[in-house]
Formats: structure tokens, C-alpha cells, sequence
């Protein structure tokens, strides 16, 4: 599982997940990518992955995912992505860049149709990070990587998840809702893309234990379903 962020200057530092146990525990590899957009090398860093230098971005995560490859660690039958808000953007532009990388993709509250989100309730300040379509080299540069816009009729797509809250604020709900009904049109795979909405949630801040709970469920079923991977309960040793 490669998770990436790249955006607004958010540093992505080591921290302990007990939900990425799961993953670890069922014999799961995860990387987690500092990629130019973020914080983690100063002010320089995030201005090197922003505004009409964002593809620099999903440039940088996908050569993880062929370093990850090339060095054995995986192979793009068993390599999944996976990314939250701007990290949803990552993951659809990455998927429908270079959709032969990657056997599967989580795309959780993102913005996908990177030509409108200026007119959304929050696109004051997503013009900040992205650009304008009023300026002309920063539209050409949206336009160039928006995730909508460059699904192609026919291509095998990976396997998709794509997960939205009702209430989402911070990124449009309809811009999932769209994204995943173009792939689904498009695909030319037999592999599912599928759309996960909460209609009880938004962003993510302040979602209930609850929620969150059954919303990682879904995830990480899709992903052992799509993976391969048998589930085996560490404390019963069988496998259920």
C-alpha cells in the first residue's frame, strides 16, 4: 500500500496507526510518500508542488511506485494506493496517468474535476493551492492533470474505490460522484469501481468512532478483496 499526500504544505511524519496494523499483521508492506507539495522540507518544498507545478506531484508518487516495484518490494498486480482530500486527488490523477502501475486504488474525499472546484463553497481556498482557470497558464496546468478530464474510453483501469461524505464541506461530494461514474463508463477492465458515501459524515473531522470504524471495514475489504488476500485472525490462527 503506497499512501501519499502533496498538498498545502502538510508534512506526513512517522506517527503510530493501529489501524495500519491490520494491514502489517495480514503480511501488508506500506509506504507512506513524502512528496513535493507537502511540508516536510520547508516552505521551497510545498511551493515546489503547487499552483502550475502540481503534476510535479503525482510525478513524485509515481516514481515511488516504480522504485517500490523495481526494488522488489512489490509488483503492479499486488501494489494499492490510497490517499484522503488532496490525497484523493493524487490518487485519481496518478490511476488515470499510469493505470498499468497500480491493481487497485482508494480515492477517499476528493476534488477530481480540478476545472470547477473554484466554484465550490471552499474554492477560494483551493485556488491558493491549484490556480485559476482565469489565468491561462494555470488553467493549461489544471486541465493537464485533472483527474475527470483525462479518464479515456477503453483503458484498464485498476480496481477503485472512491469514498465521499453527504456533508462534505471542504471537497464536493459531486466531484466523487462524477469521477466515479465517468470510470465506470470508461473502464475497459472487468474490475470494479465502486462509490462509498456516508450520508452521515463530511470531510472526515469530527466523524463518529462509529463511522470511521465501518468506513476502514469497507476499505480494507475491497482491498483484500482485489489483493488476494485471505484474512487470518491472528488469535484464533484460522482463517476466517
Amino acid at each position: 500500500m503506497l499512501y501519499g499526500y502533496g498538498g498545502f504544505g502538510i508534512s506526513l511524519t512517522p506517527r503510530f496507526d493501529p489501524l495500519l496494523s491490520v494491514w502489517l499483521e495480514q503480511g501488508g508492506v506500506f509506504a507512506m510518500a513524502n512528496l513535493r507539495g507537502g511540508g516536510e522540507y520547508g516552505e521551497a518544498w510545498h511551493q515546489a508542488g503547487n499552483l502550475t507545478r502540481k503534476q510535479t506531484v503525482f510525478s513524485d508518487f509515481i516514481a515511488c511506485a516504480e522504485h517500490l516495484i523495481a526494488a522488489g518490494y512489490t509488483n503492479p498486480a499486488r501494489l494499492a494506493i490510497m490517499g484522503r482530500s488532496n490525497g484523493g486527488l493524487l490518487v485519481g490523477a496518478a490511476l488515470t496517468q499510469r493505470p498499468e502501475l497500480f491493481r487497485a486504488a482508494v480515492a477517499a474525499v476528493g476534488i477530481y474535476d480540478i476545472l470547477r472546484i473554484e466554484l465550490d463553497a471552499n474554492g477560494a481556498f483551493n485556488v491558493t493551492e491549484f490556480g485559476t482557470v482565469a489565468d491561462p497558464a494555470q488553467f493549461a496546468a489544471l486541465y493537464a492533470y485533472s483527474p475527470y478530464h483525462r479518464v479515456t474510453d477503453g483503458v484498464a483501469y485498476p480496481a477503485v474505490l472512491v469514498t465521499t461524505g453527504e456533508y462534505d464541506g471542504r471537497a464536493n461530494p459531486a466531484h466523487s460522484r462524477k469521477f466515479a461514474a465517468r470510470l465506470q463508463a470508461a473502464s475497459g477492465a472487468a474490475r470494479p469501481v465502486l462509490l462509498r458515501i456516508s450520508t452521515s459524515s463530511g470531510h472526515g473531522i469530527g466523524t463518529s468512532l462509529n463511522e470511521q470504524i465501518i468506513e476502514d471495514a469497507d476499505i480494507y475489504a475491497f482491498l483484500f478483496d482485489q489483493l488476494g488476500i485471505t484474512y487470518r485472525s491472528l488469535d484464533a490462527g484460522i482463517v476466517q
